[in-house]
């Protein structure tokens, strides 16, 4: 079996680094030359809640050659249609491309190379490319888990042998309502990624804030929203049950849930979102792919969304240079 991770940055390095550790063999990919020649020299450095340096096989895409029975994906969505086209001619006739994503990128990527082809997986922690082949891990080491599944439900011949890759990291849990978890992680990354990029903070520093927590809440509550709208069961989240600790229907149970947020986003208080991170090197963000997608959903099942809508428009402003990301930013809500 030949596995690599194609957009191997932080996440990927990381879970690369992990995977070689336990004695696995991944093939890191990444088109940022001097993030590669700093693995191939030092190898990967991981730092922050965990600290330790592994040597891992890396190069860039034009050395890519042969097949692959399983390719982790982890770039930016914005370029998926060319990405996974590429990607296609070096996937092995029964292998799959495994999503680790932000979104729901799953559907586009099935028209690409059959949905048969694909699993979707979200991670439930986070880091930082701090330079090359240094990457700090900002969530806590027991957070360390994955949800891996499809769109299509039923088991995908190569499902257990990703589990087996994933697992050298940490628990993998098996979703047969896929479609769930990723609104989950969804939720979690609209409303906390999105006020990340648009406050320039961590994921802690917008739950401590009142004001802020207050938009962070907002957001939660159309996720929620559009969802049982839509008929989509959110699912748990390491085992909480965030629909159940988060909505609210009168004003106690809404003060009860802005107590729970900063709670409940302890373990990765210290993570800065990867929108913020491509706001600060001057790139275009994913936040269509986030926060939009809570927006095109809502307006599909006719349920408001005015505050991801929001973050959507300053996040753009951001990105065309008429803003930039501060606390200043709550006065546009």
């Amino acid at each position: 079996m030949r596995a690599a991770i194609y957009g191997a940055g932080s996440l990927g390095t990381i879970l690369g680094a992990f995977i070689t550790k336990n004695g696995g063999q991944v093939e890191l990919i990444n088109r940022n030359r001097a993030h590669i020649e700093a693995l191939q020299h030092k190898g990967a450095t991981v730092t922050g809640t965990l600290n330790f340096v592994q040597k891992v096989t890396a190069y860039t895409p034009d050395k890519m050659e042969g097949i692959y029975d399983i390719i982790f994906l982890m770039t930016k969505q914005q370029h998926n249609g060319e990405v996974v086209t590429f990607l296609k001619d070096f996937l092995a006739p029964d292998g799959v491309v495994v999503t680790l994503q932000n979104g729901i990128p799953e559907l586009q990527i099935g028209e690409i190379v059959g949905e048969n082809r694909v699993l979707g997986c979200t991670v439930a922690w986070g880091a930082t490319l701090k330079e090359p082949g240094v990457c700090e891990l900002t969530s806590s080491p027991d957070s360390l888990t994955f949800s891996l599944g499809s769109l299509q439900g039923g088991e995908n011949p190569k499902l257990m042998q990703v589990k087996g890759l994933l697992e050298m990291m940490g628990p993998v849990e098996l979703d047969a309502n896929f479609i769930g978890t990723r609104w989950s992680k969804l939720l979690i990354n609209s409303a906390f990624s999105g006020m990340s990029a648009v406050l320039g903070c961590t994921f802690g520093q917008a739950a401590k804030e009142r004001a802020s927590r207050k938009i962070v809440q907002a957001l939660i509550k159309e996720c929620i929203d559009v969802c049982a709208a839509g008929g989509i069961r959110i699912e748990p989240v390491q085992g909480k049950d965030i629909v159940k600790l988060l909505d609210y229907r009168n004003p106690v149970k809404k003060a009860i849930s802005s107590f729970i947020i900063p709670i409940a986003i302890r373990k990765h208080a210290l993570l800065k979102a990867s929108m913020l991170q491509d706001l600060e090197k001057g790139k275009l963000t994913e936040v269509d792919a986030i926060n939009g997608v809570v927006s095109a959903y809502g307006r599909k099942v006719g349920c408001p969304t005015p505050m991801n809508d929001k973050v959507v428009e300053i996040i753009h402003k951001i990105e065309k240079g008429e803003l930039v990301p501060g606390f200043a930013n709550l006065a546009l809500f």
